[in-house]
């Protein structure tokens, strides 16, 4: 017999050779009928795979990320089955799952595929998947690998690199393919399936190889599933960021400029300003020092700090000087810099802590294929903050910045999100600096903290930045798309990298403990990602307008202006429309722009001493009138609404 414990610590008896499948059964027949993939010992098995040892086993369906993985990477063997059959005399390569489906990449040879192939493919794929044919893996020996793919130099430079006795074939119906394994039980669990798109791909990421075509698909158990994700994606496209950016005239790129280096147009900087000046407040209620550091440092500072030896290579190159040997780079990160404005003075642990604040812009070279709109750039401002603390402090700084961050994501409308533990990976401990003790300090600082303020959260292994584990708020958006926007991450090693000291009670030296946070991130890409959250209708205080003026001829400017003042005393942010155009065409350009008020004035507004009052996406409900003050309370109790107050 073997003992299998599942994931909720209960530990059951099973003879040898049970599979997942069985133990599924064994559960209930409701799981057994869910269950597509599962790992045992951490190892991705098949659920038919035979377990023979004592050992810890999940079982995934398809609402598990690792489920959805094997169901796309069994999808991604069933079209290299289609396009093989389709495209006679084509090479196959790799077919991963990635975070939306999969891909397959593939050597058409004097062949092309194109759009209008599309349908074929995946018809054909439905056809083969009907069969219910069962994902099989069996054991290769490498010399039987290298002749059966002799006439594929892909699949022969794979297996090259293989020992003998790790090699595996997976079968279905009349295919097989050099894999791994991490199946589903049989192909009739793919109810729909489509091709999203094909590009260009080197093999293996070299642009000295030969390019291939890579043809990304995604399936679903479900048509429903396939309906609802394409609808998804529609309205992503109309909530794209770099749309909207360009509609509502935030933002623009230039080539001259170059690549990933946004240019904030006056309502873009309107907005950023507003956002910098929001967070700024709640800095300084929490006790924030802001400081402003240069834009390069000396290659000295990043070797110091380790970002050098870890991002030197992969970086803008260095900046040289007429002095010969001096060499600058441009600042990839803020903390160096505040490190060294803390070593400016010496402290003791009664000034401690000490927290400065800065926007700060840094630039890392990105390459131009990850370039991404506002989400991917090569210059960016992050809401860096660092605070310098005793070892005493930590537990209480920390959560006081958990605080800053629920603030900022509640007056913003992120309400859906997870706070992901990230640690060190748990065997590869060279990418990481610093002594095991300090890191065992740090993460567990994080875990205490997280778990006293009752945040949901995960654990991810491998994600810790190479000086310290983070907490990292994962935010989902209006879509159900996940992004990593806050960070708090805890720091030993800076410290002691920079020889930063406090002197403390006992009159000794001591090293501070150093938290790096920024509830934003990046203010380029928390924007894009607010705005397609939002689809560009921003919470009302921090719109850089917050109504427009619309005159119906005009003979109502003087009035429009008396109205503009009247909203400027209390404190309202206007504008007026007044072009010789028709109203109708007015109101359809502000929907566009997304004012959210539209505020017109003609004969009988003027007489009145009122205002006609139209809410944006409220077609067809009817205007309001109001005097001034009466829509001045409007617009302050719905900021009330959405602003928090930030309390310390």
């Amino acid at each position: 017999m073997i003992k299998i414990t599942l994931p909720d610590g209960s530990v059951k008896e099973f003879a040898q050779g049970t599979t997942p499948m069985d133990v599924a059964k064994s559960i209930s027949e409701g799981l057994a009928r869910n269950v597509i993939s599962a790992s045992f010992n951490g190892t991705t098995v098949e659920t038919a795979t035979e377990l023979t040892t004592d050992g810890s086993l999940i079982l995934y369906t398809w609402n598990d990320k690792d489920g959805k993985k094997a169901f796309w990477h069994s999808t991604s063997h069933v079209m290299a089955q289609a396009l093989e059959e389709l495209f006679p005399g084509i090479k196959l390569t790799l077919g991963p799952a990635i975070d939306n489906g999969f891909y397959y990449d593939v050597d058409f040879v004097d062949q092309k595929i194109t759009e209008a192939d599309f349908k074929r493919i995946e018809d054909r794929v439905l056809e083969i998947s009907r069969g219910k044919y069962e994902f099989k893996m069996r054991p290769v020996s490498k010399a039987e690998a290298l002749d059966i793919y002799k006439d594929n130099e892909y699949k022969t430079e794979l297996i090259s690199n293989l020992e003998d006795g790790t090699i595996t074939f997976c079968d279905h119906a009349n295919f097989f393919d050099l894999c791994r394994g991490g199946h589903i039980p049989n192909t009739g669990i793919i109810k729909a399936m489509k091709i999203m798109s094909v590009a260009g791909a080197y093999w293996r990421g070299d642009e000295k190889n030969k390019q291939l075509t890579r043809v990304y698909g995604i399936s679903f158990p479900k048509q429903k599933d396939l309906t609802d994700y394409l609808e998804l994606l529609e309205e992503a496209k109309r909530r794209d960021h770099r749309k909207l950016g360009k509609e509502l005239e935030l933002f623009a790129f230039s080539q001259k400029v170059g690549q990933g280096l946004p240019l904030w147009l006056p309502k873009g900087a309107a907005l950023r300003d507003r956002l910098e000046q929001f967070l700024k407040k709640a800095q300084k209620k929490a006790g924030y020092e802001q400081v402003v550091t240069p834009h390069i440092g000396q290659k000295e500072l990043y070797v110091t700090s380790g970002h050098y030896e870890k991002y030197g290579a992969d970086s803008f190159q260095p900046i040289h000087t007429p002095a010969e040997g001096e060499e600058f780079l441009l600042k990839p990160m803020n903390c160096p810099h505040h490190c060294e404005i803390f070593n400016v003075r010496p402290w003791s642990y009664k000034d401690l802590p000490k927290r400065y604040a800065e926007f700060g812009t840094v630039y890392r070279y990105e390459q131009s294929g990850e370039l991404h709109g506002l989400t991917r750039v090569r210059g960016f401002t992050q809401d860096d903050a660092h605070i310098f603390c005793t070892p005493e402090q930590l537990d209480e700084e920390f959560k006081k910045v958990i605080d800053l961050v629920l603030y900022v994501f509640g007056s913003l409308g992120f309400e859906n999100f997870t706070a992901q533990i990230s640690l060190r990976d748990q065997e590869n401990r060279e990418k990481y600096i610093g002594s095991d003790e300090n890191w065992e300090k740090a993460e567990n600082a994080i875990i205490n903290a997280a778990k006293d303020k009752g945040l949901n959260t995960v654990v991810e292994y491998g994600e810790a930045a190479f000086y310290g584990p983070k907490l990292d708020f994962m935010v989902k958006d209006a879509l159900g798309r996940q992004w990593q926007l806050g960070t708090i991450q805890v720091d030993y090693n800076l410290p002691e990298r920079f020889d930063l000291t406090y002197k403390g009670s006992d009159n000794e030296l001591h090293r501070p403990v150093m938290i790096h946070r920024a509830p934003f991130g990046s203010m380029e890409r928390f924007i894009a990602i607010l705005l397609e959250h939002t689809a560009g209708n921003f919470p009302i205080w921090l719109m850089p307008e917050q109504a427009i003026i619309l005159s119906l001829s005009e003979k109502y400017e003087n009035y429009a202006k008396k109205v503009l003042d009247l909203l400027e005393n209390h404190e309202i942010r206007a504008l007026i429309d007044n072009r010789n155009e028709t109203i109708g065409k007015k109101i359809r350009e502000a929907e566009v722009q997304k004012y959210p008020f539209m505020l017109i004035v003609g004969e009988e507004e003027e007489k009145n001493g009122t205002i006609s009052v139209r809410r944006h996406g409220q077609e067809g409900k009817g205007n309001i009138s109001v005097t001034i003050e009466e829509f001045a309370s409007i617009v302050n109790e719905e900021i009330k609404k959405t602003l928090k107050t930030f309390t310390v």
